[in-house]
């Protein structure tokens, strides 16, 4: 790939300010020549006279030169043409364009007789500057509209976020205008359309234009095609196109980037390839598919291939390029065309300073953003909002607030992406006052019915648990896409209400990957591990292609239930859709098999993973440290030390839980002092309770019990449970009591810390204690839940309590057990802590292998 002059970013930024200050220069002078329009020593007849200022008042308005403006009015006035209508109209665009409203106001007042071009201008200006309100009653009190006066409105609605009223006065047109002449119209609603997806109305409009016969209209052809790709009809648009015996090149273009999504990225480019003749637009397409399509490096070749054909890029094309810079966080390319954009264009515009903004942003520089913000002679929606993301991403979140309030106080109309932007600085109990003010902002401002903020204001209350709030907001939206219905599912999983967000999920009109991922993630994080892989199982039933993420929740969801033999089936998937080799999938394969005892195979699959990261490493760990391989834990701890991947918290975790279940003592208290001392990483709760059962499974209660009492953190159950735990196997009734007081001061109504202190009563001969603690249990309430375990044999599914006796084989699973007992009592190791003079019962686990056995051949 052909690379572009380096240059140091701060060399850049000083040309920035040198191009600034050419700019000023240049108005400056410009100025000289619009105030000196009119020289009295002239003679000049009306007609010349109206064509200077219309010329002057023209330019002026291109530049938004305040100062300017007025001394062109006062001219006016001196030489009194200020009542001429000619030029009252072009007065009332001038001082619309410098965003001089209420000058604009008062020169439409003052007119006599305005004409409709007078009501057009006034009510344009107001649109411009989001003032929708206010367009809309001199709208209604106009005295006769011409097609202008429609599409001006409709435009206005659309640009202002307010797609759905775009439409209504579509609708009004059609019911008041007795004829249509001028397709703009159209082009208007098909755009409000697209961008809501509304496919059933892009039917009807389509079959409205057939109808007039507006059909063979150019304008009419690109604008059908590029709302039905909008709406994702991608068929209707292709066989729009096809139709077409010469498509312009905007319906080339279109088509390109809806084969992109229709066919894929290849399939796009041989249309590319195949066009009779190209523009930066579609060059812009090419570049932005790859770009979207998570091809950067592509994307910048493509970038390159147009200038070696001769093509000069334009701001949009700038703007493309420095996103695709953005996506793969390349800052040396993006340095490289600041560069070039600085040297070959005359001034920075707002395009291609947006998209450096959020270059700069995306690769971690939010100090060269801000620089490149400041430099900019013009902002407009996109440069505010690339800004104000950017300060969100960095954390900054009272920041981008005070942004956003200096971004309204500027005369520039806020769009629904900057509110979305906003809304979402507001997902959490610190600032949701401001997003319910904004929530009633987008009311006012009559923005609720776009589709970007309606999704952002259910993800707000979503993520602040209001549900009702969030369902709320989303029954009220007038047209909903997959986001919506999304969030609306990831809302009521995040207060566990599965049953409702089930209910949601079956309703929706149509359903993405996505949505199908929100979904297994909301079954399997509340529990309901067997419902979600029956949605997975329908899920391709369906035929819906699973993405990393599906595999990844499935087979972790697997490997949390143990069920070996459809993790395997959904590993053969992946493999089969080319995603076996994501790392992602790798390091969930890697525990499934850890967690199913097939420890070997998954070393095999961490071995064959080519770029291990961290979760990696730690997956394998984890792995053996749940086998009790304490030292093939502490082996593959080091060969990562080697790799130079740093260890985190986690990493630390299973080192110490490998030394605990493999009784290291010394390596176990050498790591533990290594992670502060070697890596700055401060010991958790999680970090100590390993440390204390692994002192406790070694005996050394009193230490570990000093441990405790030294924690810089306040112990939680799990450290207690630990030391009880270990008490119980060292009968140290004394400590065993200290435990328990400090577990009841936790959680007063676990089961377990009780049930764990009988034991060790019972374990200890004293039963009169025993019943103390079994009777203060039924006085409380507190009943112990039986646990549950299972396996799988010859494809039947064994489910054991403790204890049990329904089991149609419970005389030989019995037999079986004594057996295996006696025989581990008979190598002298093992001492079966349950008293004779209770009744002989086994855990659920024990039973399960018992019924393995049977099945084994004698």
């Amino acid at each position: 790939m052909g690379m572009l002059p380096i240059q140091p970013l701060k060399y850049i930024l000083h040309l920035a300010r040198l191009n600034a200050r050419y700019i000023s220069s240049t108005h400056e002078n410009l100025s000289t020549k619009l105030i000196l329009c009119h020289d009295p020593s002239l003679q000049q007849s009306y007609m010349e006279l109206s064509q200077t200022f219309y010329e002057a008042m023209k330019a002026c308005a291109s530049l938004k030169s305040i100062p300017i403006a007025r001394k062109l009015h006062a001219q006016l006035i001196s030489i009194g043409l200020d009542s001429a209508i000619f030029l009252q109209n072009n007065l009332l665009h001038m001082y619309s364009q410098c965003s001089l409203i209420e000058d604009a106001r008062r020169i439409f007042y003052s007119i006599q007789h305005p004409n409709v071009f007078s009501w057009n201008t006034m009510i344009n200006g107001l649109v411009d500057l989001g003032q929708m309100r206010e367009a809309k009653i001199l709208f209604n009190e106009m005295p006769e509209r011409d097609s202008v006066s429609w599409t001006t409105m409709m435009s206005g609605h659309f640009n202002n976020g307010q797609p759905v009223d775009a439409i209504k006065v579509f609708a009004a047109m059609v019911q008041n205008c007795e004829s249509f002449s001028d397709p703009f119209s159209f082009s208007c609603v098909m755009k409000a359309c697209g961008s809501l997806g509304n496919i059933k109305l892009a039917l009807q409009l389509h079959s409205l234009v057939e109808k007039l016969e507006f059909g063979n209209n150019m304008t009419i052809q690109n604008s059908i095609i590029d709302m039905y790709i909008k709406c994702g009809a991608l068929s209707s648009a292709e066989k729009m196109f096809l139709r077409i015996p010469s498509p312009s090149l905007f319906c080339w273009n279109s088509m390109i980037f809806g084969y992109s999504k229709l066919y894929g990225v290849q399939r796009a480019l041989h249309m590319f390839f195949q066009m009779p003749e190209r523009d930066c637009v579609s060059w812009n397409t090419i570049i932005s598919i790859f770009s979207q399509h998570g091809f950067g490096v592509q994307s910048l070749s493509m970038f390159v291939e147009m200038w070696n054909q001769g093509f000069r890029p334009n701001s949009m094309i700038y703007a493309t390029v420095l996103s695709a810079c953005a996506s793969i966080y390349d800052l040396e390319w993006g340095t490289h065309l600041h560069a070039r954009i600085i040297r070959m264009e005359p001034s920075l515009d707002v395009f291609a300073g947006s998209g450096l903004i959020d270059m700069y942003v995306k690769c971690g520089h939010l100090h060269f953003a801000r620089q490149v913000f400041n430099n900019m002679t013009e902002h407009n929606a996109v440069s505010w909002t690339s800004l104000i993301s950017g300060v969100v991403q960095s954390g900054l979140e009272d920041e981008a607030l005070v942004l956003f309030n200096q971004m309204r106080k500027a005369p520039i109309s806020l769009d629904e992406f900057t509110l979305a932007t906003v809304l979402g600085v507001c997902s959490g109990q610190k600032h949701v006052l401001v997003g319910e003010q904004l929530h009633g902002y987008t009311i006012k401002a009559g923005m609720i019915s776009s589709i970007p903020v309606g999704n952002a204001l259910v993800t707000m209350y979503a993520k602040c648990q209001n549900t009702h709030k969030a369902n709320q907001t989303f029954e009220l939206m007038p047209f909903k896409d997959i986001i919506s219905w999304t969030a609306m599912i990831t809302a009521f999983s995040q207060v566990g209400n599965v049953e409702k967000a089930r209910e949601y999920f079956d309703k929706m009109p149509q359903r993405n990957v996505i949505t199908w991922n929100s979904m297994l993630a909301t079954y399997f994080q509340n529990g309901f591990w067997e419902e979600g892989l029956k949605l997975y199982i329908l899920m391709r039933r369906v035929e819906v292609n699973p993405d990393w993420v599906t595999l990844v929740t499935s087979i972790s969801a697997c490997a949390d239930l143990a069920i070996l033999k459809l993790g395997i089936q959904i590993i053969a998937q992946a493999e089969k859709i080319g995603l076996g080799s994501n790392v992602s999938v790798t390091n969930s394969i890697v525990t499934l098999y850890s967690r199913c005892g097939r420890i070997e195979v998954a070393k095999r699959v961490f071995d064959s993973i080519c770029d291990k990261n961290l979760i990696s490493w730690n997956a394998i760990m984890a792995g053996y440290a749940q086998n009790g391989e304490g030292r093939k834990v502490i082996e593959i701890f080091e060969n990562m030390l080697k790799m130079d991947c740093t260890p985190d918290h986690i990493s630390y975790v299973s080192v110490l839980s490998g030394c605990s279940h493999s009784g290291l003592v010394i390596e176990g208290k050498h790591y533990f002092s290594s992670m502060t001392e070697d890596f700055g990483i401060n010991p958790t709760c999680e970090h100590f309770a390993c440390m204390v059962d692994l002192l406790g499974r070694a005996g050394l209660l009193e230490e570990a019990k000093n441990l405790i009492d030294t924690m810089p953190l306040k112990p939680n159950a799990a450290i207690w449970g630990a030391l009880l735990g270990a008490c119980r196997v060292r009968r140290n009734l004394k400590l065993a009591e200290v435990a328990v007081r400090n577990l009841l001061e936790l959680d007063i109504d676990d089961s377990g810390s009780y049930v764990l202190l009988a034991n060790t009563y019972s374990d200890c001969g004293k039963l009169e204690a025993f019943a103390d603690v079994r009777k203060e249990m039924r006085k409380k309430g507190i009943e112990k839940k039986p646990g549950c375990s299972w396996i799988e044999v010859n494809n039947r599914v064994h489910v054991f309590t403790v204890d049990d006796s329904h089991h149609p084989q419970m005389k030989d699973i019995y037999r079986i057990l004594d057996e295996i007992i006696k025989k581990i009592e008979d190598t002298g190791c093992y001492v079966n802590p349950i008293s004779s003079f209770l009744s002989q019962c086994y855990h659920r686990e024990k039973l399960d292998v018992a019924v393995e056995l049977l099945r084994v051949p004698a």
